[in-house]
Formats: C-alpha cells, structure tokens, sequence
C-alpha cells in the first residue's frame, strides 16, 4: 500500500476511535444504571481500554506515516519502531480478544458481560463499535502494512505484564467496592477465578501468536526497513 494511502487509512482509523471512546466516556451520568459506571468508571472496563489503545495505535502509525511522507525517515525509524511493538504485543491481541470473548459470553448470557440495562444508554452502534469492528481492524492493519514483531520473550513478557497489571486493577475495585467489574466473576471460587485469568491470558497468547503467524503467511519475512539514502540524490 502506498505511504499517502495508509496515512490516509491509519488517520480516519485514528478519528474513529477517537470518536468511539469519546462517545462512550461521555455518558450522561443520570442515564447510567446503578449498577455500571460506578468505582474506576469506563475505565475499568477491557473494552473501553482497548478503545484507548486502538486510538494510541492508529495516532503513531499516523504519525509515522507523516514522517516517511516528507523524508524523515530517522525519526520515522524510531516511531515504526514503537508502533510495531504495540500492535504486536497489545492491540491485534487484545482486540482479538475483547471482540471474541464478547460475543462469545454474549451468546451464552448476556447479563454476564453486557447487562440488558445497557440497551437503553448505549446504542447498537456504539456496541458494535467496542466489540465487532475492533476485530476487523486489526486484521486490516496485518493486510495493510508489515509490522516487525519482537522477540518472542520478549513480546510475551510485556503481554503477560499488561495483563497482570489489568487483573490486579480489577481485583482491586473488587477489594474497595465488594462488587466484580463483570457478573461472570462473581459466578467462581476463588482457585476457579484463578484459573479463568489463567486460561484468559492463554487465550490472548494465542492470539499474539496467530497474529506473528498471519503476519509472516501474508509478508513472509519481510520486515521494514528504512533507506536513509534517498535515491537519485
């Protein structure tokens, strides 16, 4: 894909997600149920988190794409560099999850992940826009560009971090307010809750690993490389 193409995609995907975490952050407090929004807000929901990621993302593969359009491309090194990190260790994996997991849960008892009282503040849209279209993404950015994947210790030691660091701020809230961020944990034991993080961070493992896969089957080994050298100099 041409550099001014993808800035133009990686720049509306940018303003979409902007736009999506806007509109949900932005709720009116008297139609929020009394049982949603309450300690942490929407931030201590994956979902919206994730919206907040996808919109980092798309703003420094924007950015990069802006630097290698007017030639500066050292600095551009660096930025691809950042970019490639995140969306291999955080956005393909946690969009991929967050999408299935969703309506997964979802199909089996919504009142597990998505309460029906829900249906009247947040539009069909909106939820589409959290959970189905993240999904799409993150496959449209493997066909769109190539993106350099760390080592895979590496990329697994920073993905099981994020995770930890996200599992501790759920149990927090569970230890300040007695209430779980979803239903659904409320449903274990304590060795059975352990275990569902457990196979949840397995689960978003073998999502980091099937996007290197897809990423390496449409690219092959490729890998990007900058030539400093502008040619017929």
């Amino acid at each position: 894909m041409e550099i001014s193409t993808l800035a133009t995609y990686h720049c509306l995907a940018f303003v979409w997600y902007f736009f999506v975490a806007y509109s949900i952050t932005h709720v009116r407090t008297e139609e929020r149920p009394s049982e949603v929004f309450l300690y942490g807000g929407q931030w201590k929901y994956l979902t919206v988190l994730n919206l907040v990621l996808q919109a980092v993302f798309y703003g420094v593969s924007f950015l990069a794409d802006v630097l290698r359009l007017i030639k500066k491309l050292r600095c551009a090194k660096c930025i691809i560099s950042s970019r490639d990190l995140l969306f291999s260790v955080l956005a393909f994996p946690v969009s991929t999850f967050v999408s299935i997991s969703f309506w997964t849960l979802y199909t089996y008892d919504r009142e597990l992940v998505y309460p029906k009282s829900l249906d009247g503040i947040i539009p069909l849209w909106l939820n589409h826009a959290m959970h189905t279209a993240v999904l799409p993404f993150a496959v449209l950015e493997i066909l769109a560009t190539p993106h350099r994947y760390p080592a895979k210790k590496k990329g697994l030691i920073l993905l099981g971090f994020v995770a930890f660091l996200y599992i501790s701020w759920v149990l927090w809230i569970y230890s300040v307010t007695g209430e779980w961020v979803y239903p659904l944990f409320a449903l274990f034991s304590p060795a059975g809750l352990a275990a569902f993080f457990a196979g949840s961070l397995a689960i978003v493992i073998s999502f980091y690993n099937f996007g290197e896969f897809l990423n390496r089957m449409i690219w092959g080994d490729s890998i990007v490389i900058l030539d400093y050298r502008r040619k017929g100099k």
